[in-house]
């Protein structure tokens, strides 16, 4: 599913619509994140490792440079797409989660450790990129971060990917608007297409409205010893690389906060009030149909 090369033919046709950032340029703003594909991700790259400990490391990245986080689950995905996520799952190594309609193990691991770091979980009626994309153009979230190109054709105005676990990497931001206009199309095209695509079906995925409701997304403060019990005594990770970590986020943290306090003296900051961080973000209305973690037709949530 999705649309062929679309990296290539933006790089090539709208190269303006991609600009090269550093991960600290999001800094106070909220990103929504696809939990499969980051779990996806460390899975197939470090096979030997628990995902959740690059879950973890990745969660920290962002926190430690107060970026507000969102995580997005997967629900029951459209037809047209199962088997494109189950040849994922397969060569990741392990089972695609939505063939029974109950939360996998995997996927009940997750939720307890990012509910223990302290950010929100949200389950999506469908494909996570879909519900990413309306977070991003209902103005609850700022930015999507994701691999799947699939964010651009579902409608997010900011899509950045190779966002990863590293402190200073160089991401790349896509603009969906400015691709628009380079191009000279709009959201719904207006250019012929062969008789055998499934446009009309992939039109109904892409740009179908789900429902209305009203949501709020809270962020705490991680909560060390929790964490240590659940990695370490439940998943065996060495403890001391787990307070290694937490001790540098909290460094890291500081001194950038400290950093921008200074900027912010001289009148160079552009970064939002260390005090605003943890907060509850004010109830805005988006557009979702209803689902829970361990079902399809269920009222989404926040964890």
């Amino acid at each position: 599913m999705g649309i062929t090369k679309l990296a290539d033919l933006i790089r090539s046709d709208a190269p303006d619509a991609i600009s090269r950032k550093e991960i600290s340029d999001y800094t106070g703003k909220v990103i929504a994140l696809d939990t499969f594909i980051i779990v996806n991700q460390f899975r197939a790259a470090t096979p030997r490792l628990s995902p959740l400990l690059g879950l973890f490391f990745r969660t920290l990245t962002l926190l430690e440079h107060d970026i507000k986080p969102v995580f997005v689950f997967d629900g029951k995905p459209p037809v047209e797409k199962t088997a494109v996520l189950e040849k994922r799952a397969e060569t990741a190594g392990w089972s695609f989660p939505n063939h029974t309609g109950a939360a996998s193990s995997q996927t009940k691991n997750c939720l307890q450790l990012l509910k223990l770091l302290g950010v929100p979980v949200i389950q999506a009626p469908g494909d996570a990129e879909a519900l990413c994309a309306q977070l991003v153009r209902e103005g609850t979230v700022d930015a999507v971060a994701s691999e799947d190109m699939d964010t651009l054709p579902f409608g997010a105005n900011i899509l950045i990917r190779n966002v990863n676990a590293k402190k200073d990497s160089e991401v790349v931001e896509y603009s969906l608007p400015k691709l628009l206009e380079k191009l000279q199309i709009s959201h719904q095209e207006t250019h012929p297409v062969p008789h055998f695509w499934k446009y009309n079906e992939a039109r109904k995925i892409f740009l179908g409205a789900p429902q209305s409701v009203t949501i709020e997304l809270a962020w705490t403060e991680p909560d060390e010893e929790a964490i240590v019990k659940f990695l370490c005594d439940v998943k065996h990770v060495k403890e001391n690389r787990v307070r290694h970590r937490m001790q540098t986020f909290r460094q890291v943290r500081e001194s950038k906060r400290e950093e921008r306090e200074k900027e912010k003296a001289t009148g160079c900051s552009r970064q939002t009030r260390i005090k605003d961080f943890f907060r509850v973000t004010r109830k805005r209305a988006m557009h979702v149909e209803t689902s829970d973690l361990s079902s399809d037709r269920k009222k989404p949530k926040l964890q």
